[in-house]
């Protein structure tokens, strides 16, 4: 008998971001847009306690669902930032970073057969871990209301096999936040069901206009609801690693087992840099946010003089333009544009069938980056004009 590996493993790829980013050794000329990791240095406080750390031999395991300090430090920001409370003891896990969170989450929640609905387009990481676990996911398209996920079309896709409903806002790939009167009509919905809520709020402290609001705030969506977060964007940490996810205890003391067998604990360095992320350094994403604000400004306006149509996002660092003028695929457009114009985004059809006929631009790059960016842009669509 011949040795297999798991045919749902066959049915996922490396991700359309990945693919891209990956192309550009063949390319060493090319302006890259692709990848959504903040270019600004891990705050100084931040590295010296890491450091700290690894000097005081502070680098075993630590408690599996990470050091009290850290999770009393989450529980305080959260309240102190959203007013709402966690409790550390058993309601808290510091994570590999926010993807080790989104995957133990549907590891300990989805059975064969299971439904997830992702309001799309969406992300790429979301769908194979899905996959994987043989559920089945059901897309809530939001390419016609400007990238606002409709109450009424979340209603019609719940049914007996919907096992739980993902959000991620501020939104990767397109930067929407959710409007206050729209998600409450979502919550309206929600909370007629008895389904699972994940909410993938790792871009919150990237929100440019007004303050986030957390459907982890609407009370009567807790007793099904994990909340995803971490430093990678917020403080600039993607390498450190660090993650949280905050839930009921009743469905979390299951969560730790997985996470457990999977990880033991995350690193114990980053889990001190990430105590002074917390207590000291929570001014660190406004000043980010001003150079974020600055580029959005400038990528929009180039956009917009091009002739191409955008939503003009409110967080994270993407924006999603629609190139369907020029009538080819999202995919053919990107390869076209990264060969010929120098410049490397990625398609949208990356982030599902709904991302198709638009482009993901990330501006978390420099401006003299961006600015040389659009130019190229700029000639590549005259270009196609004068074809």
């Amino acid at each position: 008998m011949p040795i297999t590996i798991n045919e749902r493993v066959k049915q996922i790829s490396v991700s359309g971001i990945r693919q891209f980013s990956n192309q550009l050794v063949h390319y060493p000329d090319a302006v890259n847009l692709t990848i959504g990791q903040p270019d600004f240095p891990t705050p100084e406080s931040v590295k010296t306690a890491g450091m700290a750390a690894i000097a005081n031999d502070m680098t075993g395991y630590s408690h599996n669902a990470g050091l009290i300090d850290l999770r009393n430090a989450v529980s305080q920001f959260f309240y102190d930032k959203y007013n709402f409370h966690y409790n550390a003891e058993n309601e808290i896990i510091i994570t590999i970073g926010a993807s080790e969170a989104i995957d133990a989450t549907f590891r300990a929640i989805l059975t064969e057969g299971d439904e997830v609905i992702l309001p799309a387009p969406m992300y790429t990481g979301y769908e194979p871990i899905i996959t994987l676990l043989g559920a089945k996911v059901v897309y809530l398209d939001t390419s016609d209301t400007d990238f606002q996920p409709s109450a009424e079309r979340l209603a019609s896709l719940i049914n007996e096999k919907t096992k739980a409903v993902l959000f991620n806002f501020p939104s990767n790939p397109t930067g929407v936040t959710i409007e206050p009167a729209q998600m409450d009509a979502l919550v309206d919905v929600l909370k007629q069901h008895e389904i699972f809520i994940l909410t993938d709020e790792i871009y919150s402290e990237n929100t440019f206009i007004g303050e986030h609001r957390s459907f982890a705030s609407y009370s009567e969506l807790r007793d099904r609801l994990f909340l995803i977060h971490g430093l990678s964007k917020s403080h600039s940490m993607t390498g450190w690693r660090i993650g949280f996810l905050l839930g009921p205890q009743e469905f979390m003391q299951h969560v730790i087992k997985i996470h457990q067998y999977n990880t033991v604990c995350a690193p114990l360095p980053s889990q001190y840099g990430a105590i002074e992320a917390l207590t000291n350094g929570r001014d660190v994403p406004a000043a980010m946010n001003k150079e974020y604000i600055e580029r959005r400004e400038y990528l929009y306006g180039r956009l917009i003089d091009m002739g191409i149509e955008v939503v003009k996002p409110n967080g994270a660092f993407y924006m999603f333009p629609s190139i369907k003028k020029f009538g080819m695929s999202s995919f053919d457009f990107a390869t076209k544009l990264l060969k010929e114009g120098g410049l490397a985004c990625v398609p949208g059809s990356a982030f599902s069938k709904y991302g198709e006929g638009y482009m993901r631009i990330s501006y978390a790059y420099s401006m003299p980056v961006l600015i040389e960016g659009m130019n190229r842009l700029e000639a590549f669509i005259q270009n196609l004009d004068n074809q």
